[in-house]
C-alpha cells in the first residue's frame, strides 16, 4: 500500500482482520520486528502512537557501532554481536550504513591508559575479522586532524565505525515491509489492550491521533509485541490484570509490576561544519569524568555528545538538554578544540534522545547493560534494550519467541534484511548533474521506491548548507505518511538539526512546495508552522 494522500483511510479500514502479529513502536526495534515478519509472510500490523521514529530512533547519536566501551565494561557479548551487524549493515545498507574513520585522542590526565584503548582495538578488529587500526603521535593526529589543538594531546589511534541516518533507516525498513504485505500505521495511539477470558492478551483499542479525524477501533492479534523502547513499562502496566480477568479492563485486581527499564538521556549538539571542520569523527574521554564522547560530521553539520544521565519517571515524547549537560558538552569541546573558540552561540540545535536500558541496577548510568531482553506478561511480549545496531538480532529473537503462539514459521534468518536497488536505478539519473555520491545517497534512503519518487527531469537543487534536494520535500509529503510539518522537517528530512533556527526562516518555499501536495488550507498550514516552531525552540533550541 503506498503512503499517498487518502492511504490513512484505507489502513484503517483494514485493521478489522484477523492479524498474526500485532506489533507496538514504531521505531527501530518495531520496525525491524515487521521486516523479519513480513519476510515470513506472517500477517503483521505496526502502530506507532505518534511518527514513524520519532522517538529514541531519530534521537540516536547515528552511529553504527560495535561500542567500545562496552568491552571496558565487559560486555563482551554486546560487543561482538554488534561488531558483526556493524559489517553486514555496511554491506546491506550501502549508500544509508557508512564506514566512518575515527580518531581517537590520548590526553595527558585520561584515566585510561592509552596503550589500553590500543588493545581494545585489536580485539575490536579480530571479532570483525579485519585489521584497520593504527597508532598516531601526537604530531601526526595533528596533521590528520588540525582543529585537534589541545596542549594535552600525546597522541592517539584511528580506527574505523560506521553512522547513518536513523530516521531513515527506519522509514526504509517500514517502505519495504509495506511492500512485502506487512502494514504501517503511524498517530495510531493504544488507548487499552484486550484480553480473552483468561486474561491474555489478544489485540488492543486504537485511537486516532493524527488531529484530522476522531475514530477509534479494536484490533486482534495471536500476538502482541511491546516494542514501545523507553515507554514499554508503561504498556507493561496494561498487563498488570491477574489470570482469570475479563475482556474489559475495568475489572480483575491490579498487582503490582516492577519497572524493567532504566530511561537515560543521550543529548548532543550540532554545530556548523566551518566552526569545527572535521573529515573524521574524533572521540576522546572527557576531562571532567573520562566518560568517552565524540565529534562526527553527519549531513553537513557535527554531531557531538553524548550524555548519560537518568531522565526520571516522566517520559517525553521531545525530551530537550539540560543545561548542566549543555555545559557539559561545551566545556568537553573547548578542551579538546580550544582554538575554535566554539561558544554556545555556535550551537545551530540541540537534540535528546531516551535509552530503553534494562535496569540492572549500576549506580554509573554508563556502566548499564546494552544486551536486550524479551519478556512475555500474559500474552504481552516486550521487547526491550538493545541499541539501534544490533536491531536485526532483536527482531530475530522476537520472532523466535512468538512461536509459542503461532507454532513453526517459515523464516530464513539469511534474508537480506534491506531489499537490493531495482535493476532500473543505473538509469535513473543518467542525465542528471548529481554526482555518484549523491546518487547513492538518494538511492539507499528510497530503497526500492525511488525509480517511482525521482524522474529524470527532476529539479536536483540542494537546500544550501545540507545534503537535501529540495525535490526530497515533495516527494516525502507526497509519499512518505507525512501527517505535521515536523515529521517532514525532523525525521523524513533533518532540516530541523541541519540548519539555523530549525529552517523556520525557509518556511515560506517550504510552504509553496509542500503545502499542494499535503492539501492544506491557509488554515492548516498556519497552525502547523506555529506549532512547529513551538516545538523546535523548546526541544532543539539551545537555551
Amino acid at each position: 500500500m503506498e503512503w499517498t494522500r487518502g492511504w490513512r483511510d484505507k489502513v484503517w479500514g483494514e485493521l478489522n482482520q484477523a492479524w498474526d502479529i500485532l506489533i507496538i513502536g514504531g521505531g527501530i526495534t518495531g520496525a525491524g520486528i515487521l521486516r523479519q515478519a513480513a519476510h515470513a509472510k506472517l500477517r503483521a500490523v505496526l502502530v506507532e502512537a505518534d511518527d514513524f521514529a520519532s522517538g529514541t530512533s531519530s534521537r540516536s547519536s547515528k552511529l553504527v557501532h560495535g561500542g567500545l566501551r562496552y568491552l571496558k565494561n565487559a560486555q563482551i557479548k554486546v560487543t561482538l554481536e554488534s561488531v558483526r551487524e556493524r559489517e553486514y549493515l555496511l554491506k546491506q545498507g550501502r549508500g544509508l550504513v557508512n564506514r566512518l574513520g575515527f580518531l581517537y585522542s590520548c590526553l595527558q590526565g585520561d584515566p585510561m591508559p592509552g596503550w589500553v584503548f590500543g588493545a581494545g582495538l585489536t580485539i575490536y578488529d579480530i571479532m570483525a575479522g579485519q585489521w584497520s587500526h593504527r597508532s598516531y603521535d601526537a604530531d601526526d593526529m595533528r596533521e590528520l586532524c588540525p582543529p585537534l589543538t589541545t596542549s594535552a594531546l600525546r597522541g592517539g589511534y584511528r580506527y574505523f565505525d560506521a553512522n547513518t541516518d536513523d530516521a531513515r533507516l527506519v522509514l526504509r525498513l517500514l517502505r519495504e515491509s509495506v511492500s512485502d504485505g506487512g502494514m504501517a500505521l503511524n498517530y495510531a495511539r493504544v488507548d487499552s489492550l484486550l484480553r480473552t477470558q483468561n486474561g491474555q492478551v489478544c489485540g488492543a483499542v486504537l485511537r486516532d491521533t493524527s488531529g484530522e479525524k476522531e475514530r477509534q477501533t479494536e484490533v486482534f492479534a495471536k500476538v502482541v509485541i511491546n516494542a514501545t523502547g523507553a515507554w514499554v513499562d508503561e504498556l507493561r502496566d496494561e498487563t498488570c490484570l491477574e489470570q482469570g480477568a475479563a475482556l474489559s479492563l475495568s475489572k480483575g485486581r491490579r498487582v503490582e509490576q516492577k519497572p524493567r527499564l532504566r530511561p537515560l538521556r543521550g543529548s548532543h549538539l550540532v554545530l556548523p561544519l566551518n566552526r569545527l571542520p572535521l573529515t573524521r569523527a574524533v572521540s576522546f574521554l572527557h576531562p571532567r569524568d573520562g566518560r568517552p564522547v565524540f565529534a562526527l560530521p553527519w549531513e553537513g553539520a557535527v554531531i557531538f555528545g553524548t550524555t548519560d544521565v537518568d531522565h526520571g519517571p516522566h517520559l517525553q515524547t521531545d525530551p530537550s538538554i539540560s543545561s548542566a549537560e549543555a555545559e557539559y558538552l561545551l566545556a568537553g569541546l573547548w578542551s579538546v578544540f580550544p582554538e575554535q573558540e566554539l561558544t554556545f552561540n555556535d550551537v545551530m540545535s540541540t537534540y535528546s534522545g531516551l535509552r530503553p536500558v534494562v535496569n540492572t541496577g549500576k549506580a554509573d548510568p554508563s556502566k548499564e547493560s546494552r544486551e536486550h531482553a524479551i519478556w512475555d506478561e500474559n500474552g504481552l511480549l516486550t521487547v526491550s534494550g538493545g541499541k539501534l545496531t544490533t536491531f536485526r538480532i532483536m527482531a530475530r529473537d522476537a520472532l523466535k519467541a512468538v512461536r509459542k503462539y503461532l507454532g513453526r514459521i517459515p523464516f530464513d534468518p539469511n534474508t537480506p534484511v534491506l531489499d537490493s536497488f531495482p535493476p532500473e536505478a543505473e538509469s535513473l539519473f543518467a542525465d542528471s548533474t548529481l554526482t555518484p555520491a549523491q546518487q547513492l545517497r538518494l538511492l539507499a534512503r528510497y530503497g526500492s521506491q525511488s525509480t517511482r519518487l525521482f524522474t529524470a527531469d527532476s529539479s536536483h537543487e540542494t537546500i544550501p548548507t545540507t545534503p537535501y534536494l529540495w525535490v526530497e520535500l515533495r516527494q516525502a509529503t507526497r509519499a512518505e505518511g507525512v501527517i505535521h510539518l515536523d515529521d517532514l522537517l525532523l525525521r523524513r528530512v533533518r532540516l530541523g538539526l541541519l540548519l539555523p533556527n530549525g529552517g523556520i526562516d525557509l518556511l515560506p518555499r517550504i510552504r509553496a512546495i509542500v503545502q499542494p501536495e499535503l492539501g492544506w488550507d491557509d488554515a492548516r498550514w498556519d497552525k502547523e508552522a506555529r506549532e512547529y516552531a513551538e516545538l523546535w525552540n523548546t526541544s532543539y533550541r539551545l537555551g
